[in-house]
């Protein structure tokens, strides 16, 4: 008797051990890739899932998105100039089953990726790209970067670029550059004025030339600004319109003829 319960309760545990042994719990974020085999059966979860041990093998996989720094990266621009370029991507499994069977560690095989995706993007631009058209280029990246990971399941959401750092003498000649652009810059402001300036003087003068009044009204109007000054010698120029009126009334008007 005494054997007969202990063979019974040996094989009571050994079962519970069993149905404990069997059963999964994944969470709503996980899935499980099941083999049974060695072959492919199905992907199960979220929820409590029956696994036959020995038989069936699972393998977790995570959905939530991950974020990881792709390390500092040295870049030779297109222009022949090197700058230091680190990054971050953002990504998630979309299919468990090629992320398990068609990569080893789809997550080192993803930062490994982005690193000389980064370096070949971005060595085919110029520099001033790298420093005016970020957005443009994490957008490259990631166009880049999920074309190649989709066989693997893995969908790369977003890439930023964090820093694009410089040596000192780089820094310096673009500094000089951009001072050189302002003053540029300020030159054909200046030139652009002074054209705008001529064309209404221009403008004026021929408005002058077709109306003489306005034109002595104009030499009127300048005496007055004179006469306001403080100075108490004023040197102005006849006009030679003046000239001619006067020379017109003298002609009409000749003086009277000595007498005889």
């Amino acid at each position: 008797m005494d054997f007969g319960f202990g063979f019974g309760g040996i094989v009571l545990i050994a079962i519970l051990v069993l149905v404990a042994s069997s059963l999964r719990v994944l969470r709503e974020y996980e899935r499980g890739v099941v083999f049974l085999l060695g072959r492919f059966t199905g992907v199960k979860g979220p929820g409590l899932i029956i696994i036959i041990p020995g038989i069936q093998q699972m393998v977790r996989v995570d959905l939530r998105t991950v974020v990881f720094d792709v390390p500092t990266q040295d870049v030779i621009s297109r222009d022949n100039v090197s700058v230091r370029v680190n990054a971050v991507v953002y990504f998630r499994v979309v299919d468990p089953e090629k992320s398990v069977i068609q990569v080893e560690q789809f997550f080192e095989a993803t930062s490994q990726l982005a690193q000389t995706t980064l370096r070949s993007v971005l060595g085919k631009h110029e520099l001033d790209e790298m420093l005016a058209e970020r957005e443009k280029l994490n957008i490259d990246i990631q166009t880049a970067l999920d074309a190649q990971t989709d066989t693997w399941g893995i969908k790369v959401s977003n890439v930023e670029i964090k820093h694009v750092d410089l040596d000192e003498t780089m820094v310096r000649a673009i500094a000089r550059q951009a001072e050189a652009e302002r003053e540029r810059r300020a030159k054909i402001i200046h030139a652009e004025g002074e054209l705008q300036a001529s064309e209404k003087l221009l403008q004026a003068a021929q408005m002058l030339a077709r109306e003489p009044q306005a034109l002595q009204l104009r030499y009127l109007q300048t005496l007055s600004n004179i006469a306001g000054d403080k100075s108490s010698t004023i040197v102005f120029p006849l006009p030679m319109e003046l000239l001619n009126v006067l020379s017109s009334v003298r002609n009409t008007n000749p003086p009277d003829s000595p007498a005889r």
